[in-house]
């Protein structure tokens, strides 16, 4: 995510900020659906049209990071060194990703989703959208030339493994095996 240089630029992501701070703590104290949108923003003391400017839905003031996420893998693509093979690029982007949400403290919030379907099925599209994005990127790139059911394919194999490595016992043991069978399908493409 690129940091804001002017004023207003800065003021508007520190009022997003603590509208998702603000959001994610009534959650995990109150749980997800006993909050309101209402009370989201009176907590975070702004109008509830302040909170609908910064965030689309109730959902995705869990998932503030949405857009970073995104931007991310699309940029593991797009600024590796050159001759940089993509999965392995693909794959340390990934493992920091994995590494950054099992830290200590991020447990809840997994557990707030998993228990919420409302918030399982906004993840579920989220992703769909993140492996469009980072299919495009593959795609674009014209020092890979595959198909653009191969460029899909792996892209869905990525966010998966996201998923996948954040949920195993061992993240880094998971991220490893997984990328291994991404990279064979890759060189099967």
């Amino acid at each position: 995510m690129t940091v804001p240089t002017g004023r207003r630029e800065r003021k508007k992501a520190a009022t997003r900020q603590k509208i998702a701070d603000t959001a994610l703590r009534l959650f995990l104290e109150r749980g997800y659906d006993a909050v309101g949108i209402r009370d989201v923003a009176a907590e975070a003391d702004v109008a509830v049209t302040t909170l609908f400017s910064h965030f689309a839905s109730k959902e995705a003031l869990v998932f503030e990071q949405d857009d970073n996420f995104e931007q991310r893998l699309t940029q593991a693509v797009i600024d590796r060194a050159p001759h940089e093979p993509l999965i392995p690029a693909l794959r340390r982007e990934i493992l920091a990703m994995v590494r950054h949400c099992t830290a200590d403290g991020s447990a809840p919030i997994y557990r707030m989703i998993d228990e919420s379907r409302a918030l399982r099925e906004y993840e579920e599209s989220m992703r769909l959208r993140h492996a469009e994005s980072l299919a495009t990127a593959i795609a674009a790139d014209p020092g890979l030339p595959q198909t653009a059911t191969a460029c899909r394919t792996i892209a869905r194999f990525v966010i998966d493994a996201y998923a996948l490595a954040r949920e195993a016992a061992d993240p880094q043991a998971a991220v490893d095996e997984i990328f291994r069978m991404i990279e064979a399908a890759w060189e099967a493409a």
